[in-house]
């Protein structure tokens, strides 16, 4: 079942573009992840999305509804976490949530409290007390109090130390294994391959590439750093398959890589080592490289 179908939905402000003709499915029970630099239009999708601002062409459907005739209809099935949060700053946090929970006839407190624990908030703080991190758990309770249908996050760990962003993992993990849908936006790469099963790629305001987040996977660049005791051969890269991008300098090489690890760590295994690093690149690197 399809809960969100997007069909060129397209987002002008004036003559500036926001977003383009973008095309994408959610289906029931995914966590799909929708990445790409900030500035890219995954704000401006999801806001189009929930009809806080309407869309300038093109149309979509979050339940098999129209986000526009049947907004408020839809609202009541959706959590949402934006990726700013602004609250009433005189509010205590327990004040907020029974706020809340007044509009969907919630009395039941307890899981409210069960997120508040597990996330290590105190809901007897107000609200412009608490730390940037502090008021972003707050919008995540906020958005899972009624249980919804949907779960759509934008930037959901700004402000979350490491601890807290696994806490959080799991909580979204258990939600969904419940049979809530989850729309993960993010720039962090390694945020969407711990946590969704399917992605969709937006720059510059269009959609790049849909794909299983197991392909994006095996697919997926590395930057690799290596400095070996001695000055790079001249044939050092000749018979290594998936080098993108490569810079020479003295004993120093710098690759970026979407090949076989294996073949590469068993390549330098040949060679006497000084030091070697390997890390995920940006998201400019593999819109640059892999999406050319």
């Amino acid at each position: 079942m399809k809960v969100i179908t997007s069909n060129s939905l397209t987002k002008y402000y004036g003559k500036a573009r926001g977003i383009e003709n973008v095309n994408f499915e959610v289906y029931e029970s995914d966590i799909f992840g929708f990445i790409g630099p900030n500035g890219a239009g995954k704000s401006t999708t999801i806001r189009t999305l929930l009809n806080i601002i309407f869309p300038t062409g093109g149309s979509a459907e979050i339940f098999g509804k129209d986000i526009v005739k049947h907004s408020l209809e839809i609202r009541k099935k959706v959590g949402y976490v934006p990726s700013e949060v602004y609250y009433y700053d005189y509010m205590k946090a327990s004040e907020l949530f029974a706020y809340s929970a007044k509009f969907y006839g919630i009395t039941n407190t307890v899981r409210t409290k069960e997120f508040a624990q597990r996330l290590e908030l105190d809901l007897n703080k107000k609200i412009g007390e608490l730390s940037h991190g502090n008021k972003k758990k707050v919008s995540i309770i906020q958005a899972l109090i009624h249980e919804p249908s949907l779960l759509i996050l934008d930037e959901p760990t700004g402000g979350l130390d490491p601890l807290i962003q696994t806490v959080f993992f799991d909580i979204i993990r258990e939600e969904n294994s419940k049979g809530t849908t989850v729309f993960f936006s993010s720039h962090v790469l390694s945020e969407v391959q711990k946590l969704c099963n399917r992605v969709a790629i937006i720059k510059d305001g269009s959609i790049v590439k849909t794909s299983s987040i197991s392909d994006l996977i095996d697919d997926s660049f590395k930057n690799v750093k290596i400095e070996l005791s001695s000055d790079v051969p001249a044939d050092f890269t000749s018979d290594i398959a998936g080098i993108v991008n490569k810079n020479i300098s003295g004993n120093s090489i710098s690759l970026l890589y979407n090949g076989d690890i294996n073949l590469l760590v068993a390549k330098l295994a040949k060679f006497n080592l000084a030091n070697l690093n390997i890390e995920e690149p940006s998201l400019d690197e593999i819109f640059l490289h892999y999406y050319k």
